[in-house]
């Protein structure tokens, strides 16, 4: 699980960006009423685009139905105002998504019994299986044929899916707590766990390998999920509502879904990102837009590994030596820890610093010293900032940051040449307090 603190930020928010632009990619057809491809059809976001990219939007041109875009048009609008109205914002308890997909169902509805030529068929409708009886929804069901366990092909096949699932899972669980608005880090082994039995339990009765989805993460994140019952809720209501009201379900016009999921990949592919990593360097910025364009061109793997390459090559421009040097001090106010930072420190020393600043005791006071230091990764930096803005918080550590530069942006930094300075001047502001 800890290879997910080697991907660098560059890298995590170019495959996020490219996920939105392939999302939007291929929900604009389903949003002008061309449902050739299945709705929520993943598979061609993993494996890139052959025909290329703009061949399928182009072809669904031809198929337009003025009644799905209308329906589209409609729910963008409302999902819209959820944005920037301010009354509409504050609604929690309601998600703009939920009330677009029951006003495209109503919209449809009416089109249907006014004989409308606006009205959607079947065709650009959910399609769900229907069970009349719990002995025709349990038939839906497949039991595994154990007698396949002698064949090597087997064994070939999932392990293959077990690592391609595992390293996809392990880049969402990165990007998922990039979006986290408490910059929280979550534990990539018990995700891996926890989806290994689940797939195991899924493929028992039938059900296809599952793996993290950063569309469904940013669904949760962008309704103010903060916990992970955001993520068993939306299991549970999934479950409730596919087994309870199918028939409800396959009255959603396409339309509605694409509206939803182009909005989301607005966001994630938004303009605001771009100039971001543009403004942190080219050292951020080169494999950025290269892990962006790779994705979009190849598939999510091969993009991500583009990248991470390009990303390296960055980085092993700067030399391979020791990240800091951590020692105990005494002082007047007690015992000191004390991080002196290399010369140079890389993305690849996040780990080890993560993992430095996870064991400090609580109640522990801390001195960071970047005097010696010629150049920190942005990836570094960012870890400093969100442990100094919220895990020293919640540990109730007391952080010196010394002799950071301007140019790091580290606005608590306290640029002293001496930690007596600083001991001091702390000191001084507490007797004063």
């Amino acid at each position: 699980g800890t290879i997910s603190s080697y991907f660098p930020t560059s890298v995590i928010e170019g495959m996020l960006v490219a996920i939105g632009i392939i999302i939007i990619k291929k929900e604009i057809p389903h949003a002008i009423g061309y449902d050739k491809a299945h709705e929520g059809d993943w598979f061609a976001l993993e494996t890139g685009s052959n025909s290329g990219f703009f061949t399928e939007i182009i072809n669904s041109i031809n198929y337009a139905h003025v009644g799905a875009i209308l329906v589209t048009v409609v729910s963008i609008g409302i999902l819209i105002a959820f944005n920037k109205v301010a009354f509409l914002k504050k609604i929690k308890a309601i998600p703009g998504a939920l009330i677009v997909v029951i006003v495209g169902i109503v919209l449809n509805e009416v089109f249907i019994a006014t004989g409308s030529r606006l009205a959607i068929s079947q065709d650009h409708l959910v399609t769900l299986p229907t069970a009349s009886s719990f002995q025709e929804f349990f038939g839906q069901f497949t039991t595994p044929d154990f007698s396949s366990f002698s064949n090597s092909k087997v064994y070939i096949v999932a392990a293959t899916i077990a690592i391609v699932a595992s390293i996809e899972t392990l880049l969402c669980l990165e990007a998922g707590d990039k979006m986290d608005p408490l910059k929280r880090y979550s534990s990539a082994n018990r995700e891996l766990k926890a989806q290994g039995i689940g797939n195991i339990l899924s493929g028992l009765i039938g059900g296809l390998p599952m793996t993290s989805v950063i569309v469904r993460t940013s669904a949760n994140v962008n309704a103010g999920a903060k916990t992970k019952l955001s993520a068993m809720a939306h299991g549970i209501f999934l479950l409730v509502a596919v087994v309870g009201i199918p028939s409800i379900l396959n009255k959603i016009p396409m339309a509605c879904l694409a509206a939803i999921l182009i909005m989301i990949g607005l966001r994630l592919a938004s303009p605001k990102v771009f100039k971001h990593m543009w403004h942190t360097g080219k050292h951020q910025f080169i494999p950025f837009i290269v892990t962006v364009i790779a994705v979009v061109l190849t598939d999510l793997l091969k993009g991500v590994g583009i990248g991470l390459f390009v990303s390296i090559i960055f980085i092993l421009r700067g030399n391979m030596k020791l990240a800091y040097f951590f020692k105990k001090e005494k002082h007047l106010k007690g015992e000191t820890i004390r991080i002196d930072l290399a010369q140079e420190v890389s993305f690849l020393n996040k780990a080890a610093i993560k993992q430095t600043l996870a064991h400090l005791p609580e109640n522990s006071k801390l001195i960071i010293d970047a005097a010696n230091t010629v150049y920190i990764d942005y990836d570094v930096l960012e870890l400093i900032r969100d442990f100094l803005n919220f895990g020293s918080k919640d540990k109730n550590i007391d952080v010196t940051l010394l002799n950071f530069k301007d140019a790091y942006l580290m606005t608590d930094a306290e640029h002293v040449h001496s930690e007596k300075e600083a001991i001091n001047e702390k000191a001084m502001s507490t007797e004063n307090a």
